[in-house]
């Protein structure tokens, strides 16, 4: 999907994003930044998290909706266009892939391919370039010396999707953190997209 589709896409219908991680890697913050970047890029949007545990390590579920329109449900995200999974571990614990369009989008924090996580079977259903991993934990520790993911995913999957723009992500992160921390996250972020698109390109250039 080129940006312009991703675009049309979302004047069409309301595009919808579901996060799955751990307690402690700043899932729900994860949902409301993308839906401050939303936001910022011209358009309506919502984040809220699924009910359940926050402890540490315990999985957790946000989601967000970004649309042109107002958006009036709060349902759970059954049907999502897009998956964020901040931590490569769940793949197997619990159904993250449940209701995945087939032309959607999912983005893994992980440095393995989806060959090496035992989603072979799975990538062969979606475009290629609709399968994305980042190491996002590793960028994070580079940048902010925390494991922290979520604002990294969100610089990979602004150019992954087109959904959003990266200067939009970085404004969120700037709107959400502040100095040493905020000046981490954003770079760290920067660092996820460019990698995105180099890989994006790489792909291109091999077809």
């Amino acid at each position: 999907m080129t940006h312009a589709q991703a675009d049309a896409q979302i004047a069409s219908a309301t595009f919808q994003v579901r996060f799955h991680g751990r307690g402690g890697q700043g899932v729900v913050t994860a949902a409301e930044m993308l839906s401050v970047a939303a936001f910022l890029d011209g358009r309506y949007s919502q984040a809220f998290p699924s009910f359940g545990s926050e402890r540490t390590g315990a999985p957790v579920v946000s989601y967000c909706r970004i649309s042109e329109r107002e958006i009036r449900t709060r349902a759970p995200i059954d049907a999502p266009d897009a998956l964020i999974v901040q931590d490569a571990t769940l793949v197997h614990q619990v159904d993250l892939f449940a209701g995945i369009r087939e032309d959607g989008f999912i983005l893994v924090n992980t440095s393995q391919s989806f060959d090496d996580l035992g989603l072979g079977d799975l990538a062969e259903r979606f475009h290629p370039d609709h399968l994305l991993t980042v190491p996002a934990t590793e960028i994070a520790l580079r940048h902010l010396g925390r494991p922290l993911p979520n604002a990294v995913l969100l610089g990979g999957f602004a150019v992954m999707t087109g959904v959003v723009t990266i200067d939009s992500v970085v404004a969120a992160i700037e709107e959400r953190f502040h100095g040493a921390v905020a000046q981490g996250n954003a770079a760290a972020a920067q660092e996820a997209a460019a990698l995105v698109a180099e890989e994006r390109l790489a792909r291109a250039s091999s077809d």
